[in-house]
């Protein structure tokens, strides 16, 4: 049963195997299930071939029980009828199949044995199956929270960097302001440079300014004698 040698292990071979080959979870387990419904296919039609031996088996054992027990009948028959002679032919008869009977009882033993075998090995293989197709739904509903959390974590990141393009910004405006302020500064100190007292009193003695128009009015009217 060289079947049986094979998939001795097949549960651990197939997922460690796959293990070491595939880094993509998703990948993987995909991999995984078609291994093992290949697999499964092939334990199938194993235990198909087993189980026919074993009905084989159970078909040539039932008919050897059956020529015995008929032997058996005919033997009482001849001690019945008085015939000895014929009743020991029908024993000696009997004892050979009997002898062969035990042979295809352990036969069918053997069979029975590795039938049950394979069946077990298949409903372990298709239970297998279904639950790694639970997981597999389990598998990609995690691996698409990961990837949108990845997406997330690459959205804060580039947050993070406007904010310090921001902060570069503000730093730039607060060093615009500053050479503002100072360039203001200097055109006060320029104006306040360029006003010269000695100069302005100068200019008051320079100046022909006529009176002030009252003055001009007090003296139009004493000319023409209106108070």
């Amino acid at each position: 049963m060289g079947i049986l040698a094979r998939f001795k292990d097949i549960m651990s071979s197939n997922i460690n195997a796959m293990l070491d080959k595939f880094e993509d979870p998703e990948k993987m387990i995909d991999q995984i299930l078609r291994n093992l419904r290949s697999d499964l296919g092939e334990v199938k039609a194993e235990t198909a071939g087993v189980m026919a031996e074993e009905q084989r088996a159970k078909r040539e054992l039932d008919e050897c029980q059956a020529e015995v027990s008929k032997l058996q009948k005919y033997a009482e028959k001849a001690v019945l009828a008085g015939n000895d002679r014929d009743a020991a032919v029908f024993l000696q008869k009997k004892a050979s199949k009997a002898d062969e009977l035990a042979a295809l009882q352990q036969a069918y033993d053997l069979a029975a044995a590795n039938s049950a075998k394979m069946r077990q090995m298949f409903d372990h293989l298709n239970e297998q199956i279904i639950e790694m197709e639970s997981k597999k739904t389990q598998i990609k509903a995690k691996i698409a929270v990961a990837k949108t959390q990845e997406k997330i974590n690459k959205l804060g990141e580039s947050v993070s960097t406007a904010k310090g393009t921001m902060s570069k910004f503000a730093a730039m405006e607060e060093k615009a302001n500053a050479m503002l302020d100072k360039a203001n500064a200097m055109a006060e100190l320029q104006t306040a440079q360029a006003a010269d007292p000695l100069e302005d009193l100068m200019d008051k003695y320079d100046s022909t300014t006529a009176a002030s128009v009252d003055d001009e009015l007090a003296a139009l009217k004493a000319k023409l004698g209106v108070n």
